[in-house]
């Protein structure tokens, strides 16, 4: 008798340990879940705060480079497609678009010398740096977000939890697109 009431509490104690690790462990993988929206969310007002200053960069642009309409073009398309995304995978790939299209536009600043000396132009370049830097910024802490909680899903016993919460890997991370490597070519 006194064997079996071991037993069952040894059983018993098991249980009640092996329950508040899974719910110790299911808050975990949800506070991380919430870190990684929030994250992004500052990440998205970055983005927003770029597109919101792209208008006037290209304004400013065209009264000295009225032949450059291609590039105008590709920047106002690459902003519509921002603001158009939903996703984060979407907002990523729009970014992208946005990253080539204010490089090529620097390109062709490169070529104006009065328009690089133009008062307007250096605060809205100035505000655009500034604004890259917070985007950087933000996609570090968001893709920290990202791999911490992929790692932790990954990993015994949260990897058992998250299967039979519903918890599923996070694959939208920022990356660098291949051709942004590459420093644009400026020729005088």
């Amino acid at each position: 008798m006194k064997t079996g009431m071991i037993v069952l509490i040894a059983v018993g104690l098991a249980i009640v340990l092996g329950g508040c690790e899974f719910v110790q462990t299911r808050n975990k993988l949800a506070t991380e879940k919430e870190a990684i929206k929030g994250d992004w969310s500052q990440v998205d007002a970055d983005l927003q705060r770029r597109a919101d200053l792209i208008p006037n960069l290209v304004e400013t642009v065209k009264g000295y480079a009225k032949e450059e309409t291609g590039v105008m073009t590709a920047l106002a398309d690459a902003r519509a497609a921002m603001i158009g995304a939903k996703t984060p995978a979407e907002k990523i790939d729009a970014n992208n678009q946005v990253s080539g299209a204010l490089g090529r536009l620097m390109v062709v600043v490169e070529n104006y010398p009065n328009l690089k000396a133009n008062e307007n132009f250096k605060q809205l370049q100035y505000s655009l740096e500034g604004t890259e830097n917070r985007i950087l910024q933000s996609r570090r802490v968001y893709n920290e977000s990202v791999q911490a909680y992929n790692t932790d899903i990954a990993l015994f016993p949260a990897s058992f939890v998250a299967s039979l919460s519903g918890y599923q890997r996070e694959d939208a991370y920022f990356k660098t697109e291949p051709g942004a490597r590459t420093a644009p070519k400026v020729q005088f």
